[in-house]
């Protein structure tokens, strides 16, 4: 088999731990992927290993995608400078948001991350209301930069971070299947989505010199794939701006046609922010991102004085990229293809809640899914060792790559490129039952195992779908940790 690597990919490594911070994870940490190329839905490790990704919401168009490339390679062939000279990319870009977007959103300011987007939407919503406090929700993330890891619970819940801070205030996470309010716990037609937005209500009722920000993921990610219910942002967008201050959604990973019936993920909800920040999907892979806001919010930071620059937000390259991307969405009918194929796969995956006990809640839309592992239906007790095992396993023997998130970890996440086909579902559905059906059998014999048999359980050889394609694997074992005593799943 050809090989792609430059170095051996243990030389990679000790490079890595040498030179690279610690705390840069990376997936699959015990035994991590060398990803050297990339094509549409699919990477290849150096040994030319494809591996279906099903995780990569970055590679929005598809990795790689011959018109974004072309697209960067002819404009840093022709210039790269900072925006403050005229450039067509730029203003065509700006044009383009623009015009995707609903209501008087309108002015847009370019950076190259959604950290950097969300921090100076932070910005912007301060300046025009005078006022400070801001309102998140439980388990979002924001970015990696000070002030909106100060908003985000993600990272400063965890062990080590930073405490929050007092003009930050956290308001439950929308989630009706573990959440405050879950949807078991009332009668059938509860308004799940006011009880939500009361929460939101008390902190402005309680906040002591007023809210200048209410911000929230439109379908929070790191959370665990949650759609909110219905009404709820519309509720929320209403208290908060009737208290005075200003909506901004995160657009950052769900924008651009993820969700498939509309191509900003805020729109479902039948809201229209005063403040849109996007990034990840926006450059398919380079760093470019944008603040979309109003004429007043944007006069209103205008009147400051203070110039905002950015050395590399907005530059000709970035914006050239951006627009190749947008054209392929529509040209390619790339939104209409996640609600079709996201549609099939919701339903298929909802499907093995009737085969499989562990499979709790299946949530989603497009091409932005989450399915929810429990240990105990009744009690929604969450199974993250399962998830983690699952996680492993599609890679390792399936060549599949997805990701668990949310609170426990238990919620496996998909939001692959949006080239996605139905052969691909297939593909995941058939190798997702497959470790389903793994796990069950683990736990069986688990059941009847003499203590300390299964410490270590051998993987079996690839198992292979007609559609996959990658050499076998050798058997390998994986120990678990004999101090996490719960169960894969719950024995039926």
């Amino acid at each position: 088999m050809e090989s792609y690597e430059e170095m051996p990919k243990s030389d990679t490594i000790k490079l890595r731990n040498k030179h690279i911070g610690k705390s840069c994870q990376l997936f699959y940490r015990t035994d991590p992927l060398k990803i050297v190329r990339g094509q549409g839905q699919y990477m290849y490790d150096e040994q030319g290993t494809r591996y279906l990704d099903c995780i990569n919401n970055v590679a929005h168009v598809g990795h790689c995608h011959p018109k974004v490339v072309e697209a960067g390679a002819r404009q840093l062939a022709t210039l790269s400078t900072n925006n403050r000279f005229l450039h067509d990319e730029l203003v065509r870009c700006a044009q383009t948001l623009a015009h995707k977007m609903p209501g008087n959103l309108s002015v847009c300011y370019f950076v190259n991350s959604g950290s950097e987007a969300n921090d100076l939407a932070l910005r912007l919503a301060r300046q025009y209301t005078g006022r400070h406090e801001v309102i998140t929700l439980d388990h979002a993330y924001h970015g990696h930069v000070s002030a909106v890891m100060d908003i985000s619970p993600y990272k400063f819940n965890q062990p080590g971070g930073d405490p929050k801070p007092d003009f930050v205030h956290v308001a439950p996470c929308p989630d009706v299947y573990r959440g405050m309010y879950r949807d078991c716990d009332y009668p059938e037609g509860t308004d799940l989505g006011e009880l939500y937005a009361q929460e939101v209500q008390h902190i402005l009722d309680r906040s002591p010199t007023g809210v200048a920000a209410f911000i929230a993921e439109s379908l929070q990610s790191c959370g665990g794939q949650i759609i909110p219910p219905p009404d709820y942002f519309q509720r929320v967008y209403n208290a908060v701006r009737k208290a005075g201050g200003v909506t901004i959604a995160d657009e950052v990973q769900v924008g651009f046609g993820r969700i498939g019936t509309h191509y900003w993920a805020f729109e479902p909800h039948g809201v229209i922010p005063d403040i849109v920040t996007v990034a990840k999907p926006m450059g398919n892979g380079h760093p470019v991102g944008a603040v979309i806001t109003t004429p007043e919010i944007a006069e209103s930071f205008a009147t400051t004085g203070v110039c905002y620059f950015n050395t590399y937000g907005g530059n000709p390259v970035s914006c050239a990229i951006a627009n190749a991307v947008m054209r392929v969405i529509d040209e390619e009918g790339l939104q209409e293809n996640a609600l079709r194929v996201g549609r099939y796969l919701l339903e298929k995956t909802r499907a093995l809640k009737h085969e499989y006990e562990i499979v709790g809640d299946v949530r989603g839309t497009g091409l932005f899914v989450g399915i929810e592992l429990v240990v105990d239906r009744a009690r929604r007790l969450p199974a993250t060792r399962a998830a983690k095992a699952v996680v492993e396993r599609m890679k390792t023997v399936h060549r599949t790559l997805v990701s668990s998130d949310g609170p426990d970890e238990n919620v496996v996440k998909l939001k692959p490129p949006m080239v996605f086909t139905f052969a691909n579902a297939d593909e995941f559905l058939y190798a997702f039952r497959e470790c389903l059906t793994f796990l069950e059998q683990q736990q069986q014999a688990s059941n009847t195992a003499a203590p300390g048999l299964l410490d270590t359980v051998v993987v079996p050889v690839r198992v292979t779908h007609p559609l996959a394609t990658g050499g076998l694997l050798q058997p390998s074992p994986i120990t678990c940790r004999k101090h996490d005593t719960s169960p894969l799943i719950k024995s039926s």
